[in-house]
């Protein structure tokens, strides 16, 4: 695991300076604080630096950037089939100096060229440099475990793990990105290619980059998960396939040199993998767990010391309380650049300390089990919906619809924003189902954004992106249902953008790489093959699953009543709380304001109604993480 950073300078005169180099490469060693490499092409058109966070191989065999013939590489993460890779590779006569997956990619890459990623299986994030050809290449695997920022400036080529890197580069200009902040208000998250910086994009899941010399830039999709329809109908082997995929998934991810451990909510996903490591071990694994002091409903130590009993081992735990967050706030913004309105990222952030000052450098944790398998309630809720109301109502005459929709106008009250956000959907042709973390809809951004920033956004909706991964599906299987596209919007935006990046900025600020088995893209591709009937069967979540780890994980975790991973964050934003006023005086006193983007009388409506008992914590936090962010970065 690493921190990567480059510049090509594909069109301008002006050499490559190893020290503006290093000045990207060091904003990244909260990412790498091992070891750090540099390298300058023999023409200057080229700079790679790594910060380089030992996981496998601690020799100095593993330095980076790396090279092999005439190839360089900077990579960050971990490629879980690099072994069977490497013997296959030796077959065909290639010599290896080290132990690492490093090796590996570079040596793919000159054996089957840009169709090496379709090999790996793993979380990565790359770029090579091949001098012969005078190309770059780069690529983000498969899910989106692992960031890849860019920037195209001046006729160079910018990239790095995180936005700060290409922020350092002193050419580099900062400004505002108005559409990426349309986006953030919806998702809580900047949905790929946009970022909140003008000029900074993301590189999308699967996706692959290549430069030329002469400035021509592809970019190409080379993975999708849709795969063939034609599958078994039997429950017992859907059973077996899952379990025996979760089995050689949670072993394969545990190659390490490092100590590694498990977080442990107590729910089905991570007792799981704490369950699969202990037995692949030989002995109890490591565990770490988070609470709420003084709010025990957000706590779950009574299910994951029940776990961690079974295990024989004795649970890590921390406790957040508000010191925590007053601490989290000054913090925040500088390690997400690319800032997440997500509120786990306080206790995933105290999580990660707590692992890193027990010694332990790498963990499994659980995300995408509950996008891919049908984990939440609101997805439940969402397919009987489309299935007994929202198809029906579908075939409505367009004039019904609409005219559905014009009365809802008389229910004024916030609480019915949502569903009339639903009617308005339905009057536009609209898929009802934008994901799973919309913090504002397009209904209520009418009355949060001022009018100046609406008047640049009329007839546009960020239902663009909801709907650009709709007709992606579309294309490829025009058969699916209703709940399979739904999954395929979480995969491609919410998991990537919103789950997995708080997972890797708030593991990797302290130093922590964060593996998850359930993205193996093996189990990527069975969720798409699994009929949604086996996901929700009897009105279950996730009855496939849970039938597939029954007998190694106790019932009394897999059947019990799903609860997320929270905070006590509604709870601190009520006027009892003593930290309270300092969290809403970030949003009244934040320069955001001179931009006048937001109608701050909604914004005041909203708290208000917040401490009248309406949850509003989601959406203020969207807006306190947004302030946070604007504020740190242009001072």
């Amino acid at each position: 695991m690493c921190g990567i950073t480059g510049i090509y300078n594909f069109k301008k005169s002006k050499p490559v300076k190893e020290s503006e180099v290093v000045k990207m490469r060091d904003t990244l060693i909260h990412r790498g604080p091992d070891d750090d490499g540099i390298y300058i092409s023999p023409n200057e058109k080229v700079g790679f630096g790594t910060r380089r966070l030992k996981i496998i191989d601690l020799s100095e065999a593993g330095h980076m950037p790396m090279n092999a013939g005439h190839c360089w590489i900077t990579y960050n993460g971990e490629i879980y089939n690099f072994r069977e890779l490497r013997s296959d590779l030796e077959k065909k006569g290639y010599k290896f100096k080290s132990k690492t997956d490093t090796e590996v990619i570079l040596n793919s890459y000159l054996e089957y060229g840009f169709d090496c990623v379709k090999r790996f299986n793993g979380m990565f994030a790359f770029a090579i440099w091949d001098e012969n050809k005078k190309i770059l290449f780069a690529a983000r695997d498969h899910v989106g475990i692992k960031p890849f920022y860019y920037s195209i400036q001046n006729g160079a080529f910018y990239f790095g793990s995180e936005i700060k890197a290409i922020l350092a580069h002193p050419d580099f200009q900062k400004e505002l990105d108005d559409k990426g902040v349309f986006h953030y208000l919806t998702f809580s998250s900047s949905p790929a290619p946009f970022t909140l910086f003008k000029n900074v994009k993301k590189l999308a899941p699967a996706h692959q980059l290549i430069i030329k010399e002469n400035g021509e830039i592809k970019e190409k999709e080379y993975w999708n998960p849709i795969g063939p329809t034609n599958y078994s109908t039997r429950e017992s082997d859907w059973i077996e396939e899952v379990r025996s995929l979760l089995k050689s998934s949670i072993n394969s991810q545990m190659v390490s040199d490092v100590p590694f451990g498990c977080f442990l909510s107590g729910g089905i996903d991570s007792s799981t993998n704490a369950k699969l490591m202990s037995e692949a071990l030989g002995k109890p694994v490591k565990t770490f767990s988070v609470g709420s002091k003084n709010f025990d409903k957000y706590n779950e130590f009574e299910y994951s010391r029940l776990m961690a009993k079974k295990l024989g081992t004795n649970p890590h735990e921390v406790l957040i309380e508000e010191k925590h967050m007053l601490e989290f706030v000054e913090k925040y913004a500088f390690f997400a650049d690319d800032p997440n309105g997500d509120q786990v990222c306080l206790p995933l952030f105290y999580l990660s300390k707590l692992t890193r000052d027990n010694g332990v450098i790498m963990v499994q944790i659980g995300e995408g089990s509950d996008e891919l398998f049908g984990g939440y309630d609101t997805y439940l809720k969402a397919w009987q919906l489309y299935s007994r109301w929202w198809k029906k109502l579908e075939t409505l005459p367009s004039f019904i619809k609409k005219a559905l929709f014009t009365g809802s106008a008389i229910l004024s009250h916030p609480k019915f924003d949502f569903p009339r956000a639903y009617l308005k959907r339905l009057a536009e042709n609209q898929n009802p189902f934008w994901g799973n973390a919309v913090a504002f809809s397009d209904f209520q951004k009418e009355k949060l954004l001022s009018l100046k920033f609406k008047k640049k956004f009329e007839n546009y909706s960020s239902y663009e992106i909801v709907e650009n991964f709709y007709r992606q599906i579309g294309e490829i299987d025009n058969s699916a249902d209703f709940f399979k596209r739904a999954t395929y919007l979480e995969l491609k935006n919410r998991l990537a953008e919103l789950l997995l990046m708080r997972a890797d900025k708030m593991t990797m600020a302290h130093s922590i790489e964060a593996r998850v088995p359930f993205l193996d893209k093996r189990i990527v591709e069975l969720s798409f093959r699994l009929p949604t009937e086996m996901k929700f069967k009897g009105g279950n979540t996730k009855y496939i699953l849970k039938r597939a780890v029954e007998g190694i994980i106790p019932d009394k975790i897999i059947w019990r009543k799903k609860q997320g991973f929270s905070t006590s964050m509604s709870e601190w934003l009520k006027p009892e709380s003593k930290i309270s006023g300092r969290l809403l005086d970030i949003i009244r006193n934040s320069k955001l304001r001179e931009r006048k983007i937001l109608n701050y009388d909604y914004v005041e409506k909203l708290i208000s109604s917040h401490h009248r008992g309406v949850e509003n914590n989601f959406r203020i936090w969207n807006l306190i993480t947004l302030s946070l962010w604007y504020d740190y970065w242009f001072k």
